[in-house]
């Protein structure tokens, strides 16, 4: 990685929660050292309103997401990825595209809050809970010192990090 600052992607089917979740939390937390993007396989073309609302609740400016599809992000003069989430199950058994420059792949699954039923009470608490998880997650992305591992201990450590608890970096929404 000769840039400065990286490309990091996240993936999920929909594009319309978590990867968005995930995309706003690394843009606000990691701007000076990462841009953030994020794309789906089935994307659902609009932006789940309790995302959006709940992002907007933690002071995102939410004005740019939209749901869109990785082809946008696998063709033709798209920028290179340096790490690839997939953040939900069904993306991490998808065929993705080819990345060019073989970048960091992880997959670090998160319930799928737009799937809960439930009172408002419910399905509010489980568009929280994946935003606090995937903003633990990031956190220790962050704060790896990522410039002194070799590619097989980023690997090994990002990979770690889906595993090891989600309470231990205390993020609360």
């Amino acid at each position: 990685m000769t840039r400065s600052v990286s490309n990091v992607l996240f993936l999920c089917t929909g594009n319309s929660a978590r990867s968005i979740f995930a995309e706003a939390i690394l843009a606000r937390e990691g701007a000076d050292r990462f841009n953030s993007f994020s794309a789906g396989s089935a994307p659902k073309g609009e932006v789940h309103p309790q995302a959006l609302a709940l992002l907007a609740q933690l002071g995102h400016d939410t004005s740019g997401f939209r749901s869109k599809s990785w082809d946008e992000l696998a063709g033709e003069g798209a920028p290179a990825m340096d790490y690839i989430f997939t953040v939900c199950d069904n993306a991490a058994n998808e065929i993705c595209p080819i990345w060019p420059g073989r970048p960091t792949t992880v997959h670090w699954g998160i319930p799928d809050p737009a799937a809960v039923t439930g009172s408002d009470a419910q399905v509010a608490g489980a568009f929280e809970e994946s935003y606090r998880l995937l903003s633990a997650r990031i956190s220790r992305f962050l704060n790896l010192p990522l410039a002194e591992l070799d590619r097989a201990s980023v690997q090994k450590t990002l990979d770690n990090i889906a595993t090891q608890s989600d309470t231990e970096a205390g993020n609360g929404v």
